[in-house]
């Protein structure tokens, strides 16, 4: 049985007359646009043709660039998949809540997590559910897998997809010591097959398969993707299509296996081009395409971990678990045509900016009883305006490791993506200009200490914005 729905948006709205609210002044008379997020899980900055890979080809995704905006500067809100995960749906830091880890060992949700995304959180599934649209989830959730948490109970009617990531529940491996970076363990990470994994596919809340059978995944998320597409023609929808891959262990189906340049992460990342261009196909063939905004991102940067087997940051320095520009920014693209503006832009958004976007697109009232961190980039998207974020916030766990603003980035910690290594705490902040040196080697920090000296402001007024929240990630079941 699907978990009852908290009323949680109808008591954000019932505010309104207190100006706790964003106005409906501004709704659309027309149908408000349908939505498709598309989102990659550890594709890097350098992994699409269009942002300069020279041997994956993305054919779908570099003619979507062409045809409408590509972001260059789009930035996760933290670099691993159920922080990043959270703040994209919310519009909000994942520390405001409690998905933010506390330290390294628990940095995500675990088949053992008994936490999730709280019942309090709004996400952008419930704000267009409650404008009409109809409403699904494909692919990875990550914000808790029992029914409290799962999309069935945060605004999406329906879900089908595996609710954590794909190299969890690994069937035990004889000899095997317990830590992740056993030998024998790596082996069946680089050369993987479906039997070795036990995770599930549910369907809303219940298991259709165990195990799931990762070789033809991208294709069916794919094809109950346009599934509901068809099914939902004729109203306004919200499809969020989270692909499992390319996070590991990389599983291409049979058509594709094998066939890139780029080894299996190629197939893979060629698998999800031909994704979006299925579901492109069928917004054309539905004359759906003028009526669609679609996004293309990814949850965070490769996992360097795994050598050839994971992704590129292209020019950017670091990856996924950590705070330089390899882990956190991420290729981005949106598309409506006869809309959003063709153009590539290179000022700064964040996944977080999609909910208050989508709002503004779509006519319907922003909560207002709280915090959001993302900006409306509506006026970027459709007339060309310079983009309204000014900063980007570095969070690992509790703390904000680095900052941006403008060109300029103040690294007041920094660790290494993953292992033992302690944490370098820097005063003063490294210092560097992204628009001049994106892949952050010179230190500027002597030659600005005026600029050190407001990102250092800019923190401090952040942080007074912040209060006690119940950490979830935490919460584990008993042994």
């Amino acid at each position: 049985m699907r978990t009852p729905r908290v009323p949680k948006l109808a008591a954000a709205l019932a505010v309104a007359g207190l100006g706790l609210v964003a106005p409906l002044a501004a709704v659309p008379p027309a149908r408000p646009p349908n939505v498709v997020i598309i989102l990659a899980d550890d594709m890097g900055w350098g992994d699409l043709g269009v942002f300069g890979n020279p041997t994956i080809r993305t054919p779908r995704l570099d003619r979507m660039a062409a045809e409408g905006q590509k972001w260059t500067s789009f930035y996760v809100g933290e670099s691993v998949c159920t922080p990043s995960r959270a703040a994209l749906l919310t519009g909000r830091l994942a520390i405001r809540s409690g998905l933010n880890p506390v330290d390294d060992e628990r940095r995500v949700f675990y088949p053992d997590s008994t936490g999730g995304l709280p019942a309090s959180e709004i996400t952008i599934a419930e704000i267009l559910r409650a404008r009409g649209y109809a409403t699904t989830a494909i692919g990875k959730w990550h914000l808790g897998h029992l029914p409290p948490f799962l999309p069935t109970a945060h605004g999406f009617d329906h879900y089908f997809g595996i609710p954590y990531s794909n190299d969890m529940e690994m069937i035990p491996v004889p000899g095997a010591s317990f830590g992740g970076e056993d030998p024998k363990k790596r082996e069946r990470m680089m050369n993987p097959r479906p039997e070795y994994w036990n995770v599930p596919v549910l369907r809303d809340d219940k298991v259709a398969e165990r195990p799931a059978d990762q070789s033809s995944i991208t294709r069916r998320y794919t094809e109950e993707a346009t599934r509901f597409i068809r099914e939902n023609a004729s109203r306004p929808f919200f499809l969020y299509l989270a692909h499992t891959m390319p996070h590991m262990p990389l599983f291409a189906s049979p058509e594709f296996a094998g066939k890139s340049r780029r080894g299996r992460y190629g197939d893979v990342i060629e698998e999800i081009d031909w994704s979006v261009g299925q579901v492109l196909d069928t917004l054309r063939a539905l004359s759906l395409d003028e009526q669609t905004l679609v996004v293309f991102s990814s949850d965070n940067g490769p996992w360097s971990l795994f050598d050839e087997q994971g992704g590129s940051a292209g020019p950017l320095r670091g990856a996924k678990g950590a705070t330089f520009e390899g882990g956190m920014r991420v290729p981005t693209i949106f598309r409506w045509p006869g809309h959003v503006v063709p153009a590539v832009v290179a000022d700064m958004g964040a996944t977080m900016d999609l909910l208050p976007t989508l709002c503004a697109l779509a006519g319907a009232p922003a909560p207002r009883d709280r915090i959001l961190d993302g900006v409306d980039l509506s006026g970027t998207l459709l007339r060309g305006e310079p983009s309204p974020r000014q900063d980007v916030l570095y969070y690992r766990g509790p703390k904000v490791y680095a900052l941006r603003h403008g060109p300029y980035k103040a690294h007041f910690f920094t660790k290494s993506e993953y292992g033992p290594d302690p944490e370098v705490a820097h005063d003063p902040p490294l210092l560097f200009n992204l628009d001049e040196d994106p892949g952050e080697r010179f230190d500027v920090a002597a030659r600005h200490p005026d600029v050190i000296a407001a990102l250092r402001r800019i923190a401090a007024e952040h942080a007074r914005t912040l209060g006690p929240v119940e950490n979830q990630l935490t919460k584990r079941a008993s042994p």
